[in-house]
Formats: structure tokens, C-alpha cells, sequence
């Protein structure tokens, strides 16, 4: 099927050519105006892609909750058809997989490319800050949502973290590390189950991006903010603090700190929230979270048949640079 759909006349809109990416969970087709997106056929526990009825239901509701962000980005969802001889993009045959079409949106606006070429400014950050600030004051709120925002149901994340990266222990993440991010977390829950609550209570467990790190925002005119989690809802209905802090600390990921504290700085503003030493504490243990599941998830990639050698050693370092800022985190 990939090689199929290397082809530009696999694809309506035949583009001049198409591009090749991987993630642990798609395999993402890249033209010249639009994007197809397939989810690969896996399930990993908190997600579940194994068959073909979920993997279309699932490129629905990627659709649907992302178009909370823009409405003219994704464009619907098509099927991946195969006549006996090859495979295209919503032609004759029998459906096989379905894939998300986006439009494509130009590298050079986005996050992750400006900061590269350090070309973020203060404006930018003050932009972003408030515009995720305006999605999450909107952002659902509801009783059943109210409940991932306790310990117990937000043990289950890290709980999870830390069973999944068990195998890669003394690969990808150190046993000093492993043992020490867990105990600590362990820590944390019970020095500060109040503030838990309290969290609760003033209304900050919404329906969020889950996501929410550099290469999914987009410098535009209004800021474009895509790739939402969709499937899973527990990753998604969370603290708010908890999808800022992804983006601070993909900041700091890249050596962006200055700018990660200006963001911080104006989120809290525009949020409403109170900038004291125990929202920084809790801000601190959702980069820790956050870190980790970046650490995971580029962990899968080590295991993925379809990724070539070099991409996992490169994978390995990535990991482990994600483990060590989580480690860094409890060390301050």
C-alpha cells in the first residue's frame, strides 16, 4: 500500500510528487497542497487502531475535534481502495484503510521551523499564549470530565508510562532515571492530593488539545493549532496546565527557555491563573508527564518493523534526551 500511494496518480488531485512520513501511529502521505494521513494498524493499550471499523471512526473524530481549532484544515476522510492491482485514494475496488485529508500547511509558518531558524519573537509567544488561553476558557467542561482530573485517574496515565517503558530500561532510559521519576511521582500524589482536588473544583479540567508541542501550531493569521489527540479521550480531558506545560517543555526540549518562561508568564495571565509557587509546582509535574510520554511514544519507534535502522538510532537518542529533561525536572 505505501508503495501504491508514493505515486501521485494514486491521488485525485495527482500532486507533482509525494512525500514519505512515519510516526509510531501513521503513515502520512505528503503532497503538494493536501496531506493524507493513515493510521497504522496498532494497538498499544491507550490506543487501539487495530481494525479497520476503528481506524475509520477514529479518522472521524480527528476531523471533528480538530476542527474546533480551524475549520478549513481538515478536509474529511477518504477511503483507501484497492482494485486488484494497486491502491488509491478514494478510487474503484475494495476499501481497505481510510486516510484524514488536510490541507498542507507551508513548513516555514510553522512553530517548530521558526525556532529553528530563531525567528520567534515576543509577539509570537504573546499570541500563542493568549490564543491557547481563549481555546481553553471555551474548552468543554462537564461532570464526566471532572473525573479525569483526580489522582486516581490521572495515576493511570503515569501508572501506564512507567509499565510501557519497563522493557526499555538500561535502552532508552537509564534505571536511575526509570526508578526515580516513578518514586517521585509517587511522591507527588500524596503531598499534594488537595491541590488535585482543587483543581477540580475552580473549573481547570476541560477538553483539551493533548498534544499541544511546536510542530502542532502554526504562525498564521489567526495561530493555527492542529493534531489534537483523538484516540483517547483520558488524554485529552485533563488540567489545562497540563496541555500548556507539553508546550513549555518542548521549549525547553530545545534549548528555548527564555521563551518558555515568557509563554508561561502570559498563558497564567490570560488564563486566570495565579502564578504562585504551587501552580509552578504543578506545572513542573506536568512537565515531568510530558517529558515522559515523549520519551515513550519515540521509545515505540524502536520496536516498529517499518522504520530502518538509522531512524531507530536516532529514535534512541531522542528518547533518551526526553527521559534526562524529565530526570533534570525533579533534580531542580
Amino acid at each position: 500500500m505505501i508503495s501504491d500511494l508514493m505515486h501521485p496518480s494514486a491521488y485525485p488531485e495527482t500532486p507533482k510528487k509525494v512525500i514519505l512520513a512515519q510516526t509510531h501511529i501513521s503513515t502520512v502521505f505528503i503532497g503538494d497542497k493536501f496531506v493524507y494521513k493513515i493510521k497504522k494498524s496498532v494497538n498499544f493499550g491507550f490506543l487501539d487502531f487495530s481494525t479497520l471499523k476503528k481506524r475509520n471512526f477514529y479518522c472521524n473524530k480527528e476531523v471533528e475535534l480538530n476542527s474546533r481549532f480551524s475549520n478549513d484544515v481538515y478536509l474529511g476522510v477518504y477511503p483507501v481502495t484497492f482494485d486488484g492491482s494497486k491502491h488509491t485514494i478514494n478510487g474503484k475496488g475494495e476499501v481497505v484503510d481510510y486516510a484524514v485529508k488536510m490541507r498542507r500547511l507551508e513548513d516555514e509558518d510553522l512553530m517548530k521551523t521558526r525556532f529553528r531558524k530563531g525567528t520567534v519573537t515576543s509577539e509570537d509567544i504573546k499570541r500563542i499564549g493568549e490564543a491557547i488561553a481563549a481555546f481553553h476558557k471555551i474548552s468543554v467542561q462537564s461532570e464526566k470530565i471532572n473525573e479525569y482530573g483526580n489522582i486516581k485517574s490521572i495515576k493511570l496515565n503515569t501508572d501506564e508510562n512507567f509499565q510501557q517503558t519497563a522493557e526499555f530500561v538500561d535502552d532508552s532510559v537509564s534505571k536511575e532515571q526509570y526508578y526515580d521519576l516513578k518514586n517521585w511521582t509517587e511522591d507527588f500524589y500524596k503531598k499534594h492530593q488537595e491541590l488535585f482536588m482543587q483543581r477540580i473544583k475552580i473549573g481547570k479540567i476541560r477538553d483539551c488539545h493533548g498534544d499541544l508541542h511546536m510542530e502542532h501550531i502554526c504562525l498564521t493569521d489567526p495561530i493555527i493549532i492542529f493534531d489534537c489527540i483523538e484516540f483517547n479521550d483520558r488524554f485529552r480531558y485533563i488540567d489545562t496546565l497540563s496541555d500548556i506545560s507539553f508546550l513549555l517543555m518542548d521549549l525547553e526540549f530545545n534549548d528555548g527557555k527564555k521563551l518558555s518562561e515568557q509563554l508561561s508568564k502570559v498563558y497564567l495571565s490570560h488564563a486566570g491563573e495565579e502564578d504562585t509557587d504551587l501552580i509552578r509546582h504543578l506545572i513542573n509535574f506536568y512537565k515531568v508527564y510530558r517529558a515522559y510520554v515523549r520519551g515513550k511514544v519515540t521509545s515505540f519507534i524502536l520496536k516498529d518493523t517499518a522504520v530502518f535502522d538509522d531512524k531507530k538510532i536516532k529514535a534512541r537518542d531522542i528518547a533518551q534526551r526526553y527521559f534526562t529533561l524529565a530526570h533534570s525536572y525533579i533534580l531542580d
